[in-house]
């Protein structure tokens, strides 16, 4: 049994349910720890790599599903045309349908090109900075305080957001609750939006990345993948619901600030060839 392999795989899991929710970045950070212990080492295959990452994204996932399956399967009770979750569900569809597009048509750009300690450093510097930005102009004075109280023009323009996190690094998270304030959601909303957003479009990433691959694993491989999953969608439990209420009594400043640092220290490792 391989138990480094293992080891890793709950370092990766934790970051990932630590940071999928949150406005920092979970590829972002996968990528950078990921190099840090070695994670992508020749020993691993690559294609097992795309595997985990994915699987570990649906145990984050599940945790959105198990903490709002109330609100969720109420929304499906009232799923017939001119009901509350009609309304929901088409306004996530519209929100989805933007990244959904553009991500399918440059995937391929993207991978070769982005997916790289100094691509993701940026990123986290330039959401950082926008994050700020954003937060002064945008998130006092907002109305709409319900997702259910959400129009399509909102939603269409959080969906716009959401493909700045196409960027590796620029978080999905932060993209979408971004958008969410451009568009008038006070910052609660904002974020129940984007978990909501995060249950389709992940699906989606996770099953088109799950079609392309082809492999087999050994029992290590597999028990890493399970104790990946299974961490992810813990600590992304916990960390959820600690973070709606922190919005609920501070800003989200805190994030942005920490975003820029982490960016700078990482264009440092990058550039004196510590990390790739």
């Amino acid at each position: 049994m391989d138990f480094l392999l293992i080891f890793k795989a709950v370092i990766i899991g934790i970051v990932e349910g630590i940071t999928e929710f949150l406005p920092i970045s979970s590829t972002g950070h996968m990528i950078i720890v990921g190099n840090l212990i070695n994670f992508q080492a020749p020993a691993y295959r690559k294609a097992y790599i795309d595997m985990f990452e994915v699987v570990i994204q649906l145990g984050a996932i599940l945790a959105i599903v198990v903490l709002y399956w109330k609100k969720i399967r109420n929304s499906l009770e009232n799923l017939a045309p001119g009901k509350s979750g009609f309304k929901l569900w088409f306004n996530i569809l519209v929100a989805f349908i933007p990244s959904a597009v553009i991500g399918l048509l440059l995937h391929k750009t993207i991978e070769e090109k982005l997916f790289n300690a100094v691509t993701v450093s940026l990123a986290l510097v330039v959401g950082g900075l926008l994050m700020i930005f954003m937060e002064n102009k945008y998130r006092r004075g907002n109305t709409t305080r319900s997702i259910d109280d959400v129009n399509v023009v909102q939603a269409f323009k959080i969906g716009c957001f959401q493909c700045l996190a196409l960027w590796p690094g620029m978080s999905r998270s932060a993209s979408t609750i971004m958008g969410a304030w451009v568009s008038g959601l006070n910052t609660f909303a904002a974020a129940e939006f984007s978990f909501f957003l995060a249950i389709p479009t992940m699906v989606a990433a996770s099953g088109l990345s799950l079609i392309k691959l082809k492999i087999s694993m050994n029992s290590a491989e597999i028990v890493a993948l399970i104790v990946g999953f299974v961490v992810s969608f813990v600590v992304a439990l916990v960390v959820v619901e600690k973070f709606i209420k922190f919005l609920q009594r501070k800003p989200m400043r805190i994030f942005a600030i920490y975003r820029i640092l982490v960016g700078i220290i990482i264009l440092v490792l990058a550039f004196t060839k510590v990390i790739a």
